[in-house]
């Protein structure tokens, strides 16, 4: 998600932490996980929905190549003075216009981004920009058409990440983005590989949701869902991304499984 957007106050996913601060800032430490689990060093990252520095600064400091498309160009001038102090280097890219057009040729090894989601945080009054969409058919039909030309840059056996959630309508229903991500995916030739949860900070959301659930039953929201997907064999991507430090020991896992926890 970008910085600097306002909310339209309905407080579900990532724009709940915009409802209450004016802005959301996307988390540095999920950027280095995907980095170092589904990009080979030095490889080549896509993020067609840039918004702040944070995926293009985390990427760089990693060895990474970045390029990333945002419509407003005082966003990326934020953004470059941002890794000019951090990551000089190794500088990221950021590419001002609309993803279905300014997305440039050649072929990435990682499609990583956090679209907008609809309207609950609106970017910009740009018309081009997709959280200004008069409706939610309309944001689809732009975003489908921005994952297909994603797609379409990235090379074959390799991964793709979206950090997404649900959103609520004016009325409270759910519309169902991640449904809609995975099948704009799924029509570019990408299956779903992994489903991970990103908890997020619960805020003030216990407060506000205590006063509407006696009247509406509507439950607050503290996680997005972590969407990875594979173009072509899962194995070849896998190797293509090298060697991989985890955490895990064996003895302590089985004690737990034989536990029952």
């Amino acid at each position: 998600m970008a910085e600097g957007a306002r909310s339209n106050g309905n407080g579900a996913g990532a724009g709940f932490e915009a409802a209450q601060t004016g802005t959301s800032i996307f988390d540095p430490v999920l950027c280095e996980i995907v980095y170092t689990w589904f990009s080979p060093p030095r490889g080549r990252i896509l993020d067609p929905f840039a918004g702040g520095s944070v995926r293009g600064i985390v990427a760089a400091y990693l060895g990474r190549k970045y390029t990333g498309v945002d419509l407003r160009p005082e966003q990326i001038k934020a953004n470059e003075a941002q890794a000019r102090a951090i990551v000089p280097g190794n500088l990221p890219a950021w590419l001002e216009g609309d993803s279905r057009e300014a997305i440039p040729a050649g072929k990435f090894d990682l499609v990583f981004s956090c679209p907008p989601y609809y309207d609950l945080e609106v970017y910009s009054e740009d018309p081009r920009d997709l959280s200004t969409c008069p409706k939610y058919s309309d944001f689809l039909e732009a975003y489908r058409a921005i994952i297909l030309q994603s797609l379409d840059r990235l090379k074959a056996d390799r991964f793709a990440c979206f950090v997404v959630s649900n959103i609520r309508d004016a009325k409270g229903i759910y519309r169902n983005l991640v449904a809609d991500t995975v099948a704009a995916f799924d029509a570019g030739g990408a299956r779903l590989y992994n489903d991970a949860v990103l908890l997020t900070a619960v805020g003030s959301l216990p407060i506000r949701v205590g006063r509407q659930f006696a009247m509406s039953r509507k439950l607050g929201k503290t996680h997005q869902n972590v969407l990875v997907f594979i173009k072509g064999d899962p194995h070849k991507a896998a190797a293509a991304c090298g060697p991989v430090e985890i955490a895990f020991e064996p003895e302590a896992a089985a004690a737990e499984i034989g536990g029952g926890v």
